[in-house]
């Protein structure tokens, strides 16, 4: 990930980035009707969401995925909390804990909430799953009473090698919570996504949980797919077929070919220290090369070179424009969220928000002011959602 970097809140320098531009994008993107125009979506649950927004794979995948329907997000994930907000605690009160994670609820504004909570309830065993439940219920009437739907995800396993941390029984309660999240959403009509079971497996095959109970960024990316599938949306990877007598030269005389392509959507940008995917990619297939080597440019920047025989097998597109426009959104999606964090859960929030704001209250106008450039960057994440046309020229190397 390059490294992008957004200024602060002084207005002569926020006019300045009104100069960014990436150029014109093509509105050709037809998403599922899963999500509608408009929606915002909130992540609220425990460390499964909180960890997510440094890493900002959840809302690359839904942005790119529903580009057409201009949706927007609000993380209020919250490491150690649980359906009843205890982690939310602070030395104000009122309002409580609970009182407090309603707030957070209300002032997101959602349309669809993603909830993933249990994880932490789990330690409880057998004996807290009534009061989860209790808990669990009373959430999903709140976002009810808002106005909006509810999806449920499951708890996730905890991975580890250490025999001494008792992971078949800690997991058996993280199933048992998993089956508790699954019943209320059958008796509420509520969609219900099992995570639990495709995180256990893909974590036997790579290294995609740290610390035993959290995701690390490969746990993310590929989070985001198994929700892509959850939610009905289909596998981008497309193939395109080629056969040599087919091509003609550029104008100039250098090109052997040259085609056109707009990607169904934007592919997810792979973790830097994770094993290759073959997911979310296009493939290109070339028939008849007479034997040597070829380069794929787009951009005038090299894709990809290989032998006749090779692009007669196939070749996995795995970078190239479409990638380089999704990092450039997942970089303002990740400085988007970190805006919002900071602005919801303020370090100093006893003096700006709490009891003793009468001290420090006037900087309340500062967290305020924050929301001119998540607007901002909402809008620009939104505009630049739209996967563009890549023209790509084939060369032979000689």
């Amino acid at each position: 990930m390059s490294n992008f970097r957004l200024p602060g809140l002084p207005v002569c320098i926020f006019l300045l980035l009104l100069t960014l531009v990436y150029g014109p994008t093509h509105a050709q993107n037809k998403s599922p009707n899963v999500l509608k125009d408009g929606d915002r979506v909130v992540f609220l649950g425990n460390s499964i969401f909180e960890n997510e927004f440094q890493y900002g794979y959840l809302e690359l995948a839904l942005t790119t995925r529903f580009a057409d329907k201009g949706i927007t997000f609000r993380n209020l994930g919250w490491t150690g909390d649980n359906v009843w907000g205890e982690a939310r605690s602070t030395y104000t009160n009122p309002p409580t804990p609970y009182e407090h994670l309603m707030q957070d609820i209300t002032a997101a504004a959602p349309s669809i909430v993603f909830l993933a909570y249990g994880g932490v309830e789990a330690q409880e065993g057998q004996g807290g799953v009534a009061h989860f439940k209790e808990g669990l219920n009373k959430l999903i009437d709140k976002i009810d009473a808002l106005g909006a739907r509810t999806v449920l995800l499951s708890t996730i396993p905890v991975v580890s090698a250490d025999t001494a941390q008792h992971i078949a029984s800690r997991n058996a309660d993280l199933k048992l919570y998993s089956k508790a999240i699954s019943e209320v959403a059958t008796q509420r009509s509520k969609q219900f996504i099992d995570i639990y079971q495709p995180i256990e497996t893909l974590a036997q095959k790579e290294n995609i949980v740290e610390n035993t109970v959290h995701l690390n960024e490969a746990g993310y990316y590929h989070l985001a797919l198994i929700l892509e599938r959850a939610l009905g949306l289909t596998d981008s990877k497309t193939e395109t077929n080629f056969d040599a007598k087919q091509f003609s030269k550029s104008a100039d005389g250098s090109a052997m070919m040259t085609f056109k392509k707009v990607p169904q959507y934007l592919p997810l940008p792979w973790p830097a220290d994770a094993a290759g995917s073959t997911e979310q990619l296009e493939t290109v297939r070339i028939r008849g090369l007479k034997k040597g080597y070829y380069t794929l440019t787009a951009g005038h920047n090299q894709v990809v070179t290989a032998s006749a025989k090779d692009w007669e097998k196939g070749i996995d597109i795995i970078q190239g424009p479409p990638f380089e426009q999704s990092a450039r959104i997942r970089e303002m999606i990740i400085r988007k969220n970190e805006l919002h964090f900071f602005q919801y859960r303020p370090l100093n929030q006893t003096y700006i928000i709490g009891f003793r704001k009468y001290e420090q209250g006037r900087h309340v106008k500062g967290l305020e002011e924050q929301n001119i450039l998540i607007k901002w960057l909402e809008g620009q994440i939104i505009l630049h959602a739209e996967p563009k046309e890549v023209v790509y020229e084939l060369r032979k190397l000689e």
